[in-house]
């Protein structure tokens, strides 16, 4: 995730990077753990979304209004 956002940042050097990455661990699936279907979501904000809060809450409202 970091690594996605810096790159964004280095290559179109916007004033704010936000990325949120939400996956399923296969191995875990494959492997029969007990809980299934488990979502690990991992973010990095950069720039204006890191230092200003209300960036920060539009941005994360967003997503959240996008996948309910």
């Amino acid at each position: 995730t970091q690594q996605i956002a810096h790159t964004i940042q280095e290559q179109a050097n916007p004033q704010g990077v936000g990325v949120i990455i939400e996956a399923q661990h296969l191995c875990m699936m494959m492997r029969g753990v007990e809980k299934q279907n488990v979502k690990v979501t991992t973010s990095t904000l950069l720039g204006k979304f890191r230092q200003d809060q209300r960036s920060r809450m539009e941005f994360l409202n967003l997503v959240r209004i996008n996948n309910p």
